[in-house]
């Protein structure tokens, strides 16, 4: 199906006399129509969003699936190393990852301030074109609705996904075990205080930037070493504290670490020291945990450190049978420390 062009259309943004979103945009009418047609539809052009449907068919081989949803709040929309667009992708992709399914499609639903300026949609809109076709994933269908100026925050964003999870893989919170090996994929608490650093206004001599990014090629080349991964979680909201813990919990064992061998950027340790922050506790969007069995870990850690996603991954404790339930740190000074899920949210509307 081609698409319709207008006489003085500039592509990606919607017709020129409207700059910015409006009620209409969200009506169902022409001006709907305009908008779906001539941003989303151009940016995310493949056949199953071209359907145009009120849902899209897709033809899948026989396998199991994995199925995921989110929503994407973050403010600013914009800070240092990716925007609202690129995280929804981002993030949807790596919850699909954690399950080791090989992501497919997504859905993205947009909620619209009125007064929205179409070229912060615009820019949205192919920042999520580019990260889908960096992921590898296509967006196959969507949904626009515009609400009051004054009952929103510019654009938030709601996707959800689904993948396909390979044969003899059975990667679960629940699965870890007395003697497996505890991995991070690589420094931990860049996104939050990212998006920290834009709201105060704090300045460093190195830019913090976030570490938004897919995992799906990390996690597939893990699993090229051997499918017999025991557990996977990305570290956002409660950073590492919080995944070792839940998975700690669901799995009924205890896990020790060493703080000193859990990878930290000197800025952002700074940046936690001056704020009172412990970076344990502060989000990342493009990290993963993984517990594997202590015989393919060092082979596995080899393969994380070859790609970009992986380079500064490392092994930073064991899962052990004593104090189930519980995550105990080896402090820097040779103490221990019990660390425990964080009491609420350290940095709000992270994502």
């Amino acid at each position: 199906m081609s698409l319709p062009t207008f006489d003085g259309w500039t592509c990606p943004l919607p017709l020129q006399n409207y700059p910015n979103i409006v009620m209409g945009h969200g009506a169902g009418g022409k001006m709907m129509n305009d908008l779906i047609r001539h941003l989303f539809a151009v940016e995310f052009q493949n056949d199953l969003l071209g359907q145009l449907a009120d849902s899209t068919t897709i033809n899948l081989e026989a396998s199991r699936l994995a199925f995921t949803t989110d929503s994407y709040v973050i403010s600013p929309l914009f800070f240092p190393g990716g925007d609202i667009g690129e995280l929804a992708v981002n993030g949807t992709v790596n919850d699909l990852s954690m399950s080791g399914a090989r992501p497919l499609y997504l859905s993205a639903g947009f909620i619209l301030e009125e007064g929205l300026p179409m070229e912060t949609l615009g820019r949205i809109a192919a920042s999520m074109a580019r990260a889908c076709k960096t992921a590898d994933v296509q967006i196959a269908t969507g949904d626009t609705k515009v609400v009051n100026k004054g009952h929103g925050d510019g654009i938030y964003i709601n996707t959800s996904g689904i993948g396909l999870i390979p044969k003899d893989v059975d990667i679960r919170p629940t699965n870890a075990r007395p003697g497996d090996v505890v991995i991070v994929s690589g420094t931990m608490g860049d996104h939050g205080i990212a998006i920290m650093s834009v709201r105060e206004g704090l300045k460093f001599q190195s830019e913090i930037v976030s570490d938004t990014a897919p995992l799906n090629g990390l996690v597939q080349a893990m699993l090229k070493v051997t499918v017999d991964i025991h557990c996977l979680r990305d570290a956002t909201r409660g950073g590492l504290a919080a995944v070792l813990n839940e998975l700690a919990d669901a799995s009924k064992v205890g896990i020790k670490f060493e703080e000193a061998k859990v990878p930290l950027r000197p800025e952002v340790s700074a940046a936690c020291e001056m704020l009172g922050l412990d970076p344990l506790f502060i989000a990342n969007e493009g990290k993963l945990v993984a517990i594997v069995p202590e015989n393919y870990a060092e082979n596995i850690l080899a393969v994380m450190r070859q790609l970009p996603t992986g380079r500064d991954s490392a092994i930073i404790g064991k899962v052990v049978e004593a104090h189930a339930g519980m995550v105990v740190a080896r402090t820097s000074i040779g103490g221990s420390r019990v660390v425990d899920l964080p009491a609420g949210e350290l940095l709000p509307r992270i994502c």
